[in-house]
């Protein structure tokens, strides 16, 4: 499980804007969702919930293809190959990530990572996690089909990630990876080699991000939580 609070989780975000707007407690339009660090700003547009991201930063990396080949258990060919035309980065809207291409969509489902050394690369670069990318698709309307490996915070693998999203968003808009013609919204596929596959939608033609998808219930329940005095501690 997760070893610590995500300071901005689009999942949570889109689960939860859906489920007020689903039972008529928001009305589609713009709101504000108080967090632990500051108010997200949330869209919600005929039953998508879109989330603001901070400012978006890339940077690129030094990183020889060999050590982070094998980190992710890849073939350093297949990194080298897309890497003559797109850098290695890491890349943020709020959480950072390094971002890494991949030729193909072979090549990043027979990935085999190594989570140790994972882990460790990712707090040497002070980043949430690795996040393997390839314009190979399986559907054809989705830009990108990625993997997100996050050991360092108790995250093996990460069947959909919303905040890498918009992180390899704002990369792909850096590098010109389009020609210069991004497209106003993009599909982003994961989760496929994880038997739970997602979708999440990104528009990155203006800075801050903006996150997005759709959500829909798997379980309803209740909480009972007992009247207690202040110096009490409450055992659920």
């Amino acid at each position: 499980p997760p070893t610590g609070e995500i300071d901005r989780c689009v999942h949570a975000t889109v689960a939860a804007g859906a489920w007020l707007a689903e039972t008529g407690r928001l009305d589609e339009g713009t709101h504000a969702f108080e967090t632990s660090t500051e108010p997200l700003e949330v869209e919600i547009e005929r039953k998508t919930v879109w989330m603001h991201g901070e400012r978006s930063t890339v940077s690129t990396v030094d990183l020889d293809h060999d050590r982070i080949a094998a980190a992710i258990g890849a073939d350093p060919a297949t990194l080298a190959d897309i890497g003559a035309d797109l850098p290695t980065a890491i890349a943020s809207t709020g959480l950072e990530y390094l971002v890494v291409p991949v030729n193909f969509l072979e090549a990043l489902s027979g990935l085999e990572p190594d989570f140790d050394a994972i882990a460790e690369l990712s707090a040497e670069l002070d980043v949430t996690g690795v996040y393997a990318f390839t314009f190979d698709t399986l559907e054809r309307d989705s830009t990108i089909h990625g993997r997100l490996f996050a050991p360092a915070v108790g995250i093996d693998e990460d069947p959909v990630t919303g905040t890498a999203s918009g992180a390899v968003a704002a990369y792909l808009r850096e590098v010109g990876a389009f020609d210069g013609e991004l497209p106003a919204e993009m599909c982003f596929e994961q989760g496929h080699f994880l038997d739970r596959p997602g979708r999440v939608h990104v528009r990155a033609g203006t800075d801050p991000i903006v996150i997005g998808g759709r959500a829909v219930p798997t379980l309803e329940g209740t909480i009972s939580v007992p009247e207690q005095s202040d110096d009490e501690i409450i055992e659920l």
